[in-house]
């Protein structure tokens, strides 16, 4: 991890659809499972949460070694100070970090926007996912 001195300031949403075929907690699981420090509000089939930090997804990212894929699909999908990502369902209630792409998950996805206020979107990247040398963070 990066310089502990560093205050990060950002705002993460999660969205996800909750279908009729679907238990409602099983959702709200799934992302306290990879979010834990989300607030979770379910209404309509939807569920919203906000969060301030990605510390828990960071472990899982270091824990999978998935910081390449992470990145990726980070700097793929930003937009400005945004970054924005999808995760499966099904592992996440399992606690894993497994992103969604290409064909649309069948239980839908975990859709997570971030926006970086404090530093910048790259620093903010580099602290949770960073850059790897031979499949090892490169402090």
């Amino acid at each position: 991890m990066s310089d502990d001195a560093t205050v990060y300031r950002v705002d993460v949403e999660v969205t996800a659809p909750i279908y009729d075929t679907e238990v409602t907690d099983r959702v709200v699981d799934a992302v306290e499972n990879v979010f834990p420090e989300a607030s979770v509000e379910t209404s309509h089939g939807e569920l919203r949460a906000t969060a301030h930090s990605l510390e828990h997804f960071s472990e899982l990212l270091h824990r999978q070694e998935i910081l390449d894929t992470a990145r990726s699909e980070f700097f793929a999908n930003r937009d400005g100070q945004t970054f924005s990502f999808s995760l499966k369902k099904q592992p996440a209630l399992h606690g894993r970090a497994t992103f969604a792409v290409g064909e649309p998950d069948e239980l839908g996805e975990l859709d997570v926007r971030v926006r970086v206020d404090e530093p910048s979107l790259e620093a903010y990247v580099d602290h949770v996912a960073p850059p790897t040398e031979d499949g090892r963070p490169v402090e």
